[in-house]
């Protein structure tokens, strides 16, 4: 059975994941926190990692420069699922050895774990297969493919139990603005 640690401190999405990926089969290790995610990482053989940066205690960022300064994990897949879209982020996660970046509220949840069935597959050696959308997070013009990824985020939420008062909190975070929100909630 394939193992994935997802590292995510917002349970909502965190749930979401998890009955995702156990219906694909995996077997899902949880983690809330940076520390906790080592702790997994540490004792566990996985086949993929799922890692938010902003978490508590330790963020995602150090749990990257920690997994691939260990010559014995060095070779994990870790795909980052975050908030955080802005180019300098994705770049230091990308510098730091993520096999990939994900922003959160661009691709429903569906696709990431579509995708990481593949790195699941071919082990360590997993090339660049996520992308996210090179469309700005705000503005007018961030066309179709983001705009479905919010809609999809928003269903998924609203079918795991999130109020729409947590999914407009998450939203906010991750840069979508108010406008936009407002009439994705409608």
């Amino acid at each position: 059975m394939k193992k994935v640690l997802i590292a995510e401190d917002e349970e909502v999405l965190l749930n979401v994941l998890k009955d995702r990926f156990e219906a694909e089969g995996w077997e899902v290790f949880i983690a809330k926190n940076g520390e906790e995610a080592m702790a997994v990482i540490k004792k566990t053989p996985l086949g993929l990692v799922l890692l938010d940066l902003l978490m508590p205690k330790k963020d995602g960022f150090e749990v990257l420069k920690e997994v691939r300064g260990n010559p014995e994990l060095k070779n994990l897949p870790i795909v980052v699922l975050s908030n955080l879209g802005g180019d300098e982020d994705i770049k230091k996660a990308l510098t730091l050895g993520a096999n990939d970046y994900y922003v959160k509220t661009q691709h429903p949840m569906s696709e990431i774990v579509e995708k990481a069935k593949k790195y699941a597959n071919i082990g360590g050696q997993a090339p660049v297969i996520m992308k996210r959308s090179d469309a700005p997070l705000t503005g007018g013009d961030e066309g179709p493919a983001s705009n479905q990824g919010l809609a999809d985020y928003i269903k998924e939420s609203r079918a795991a139990g999130a109020e729409d008062e947590e999914i407009k909190k998450s939203l906010l975070v991750a840069g979508w603005n108010q406008n936009q929100i407002e009439s994705a909630l409608k």
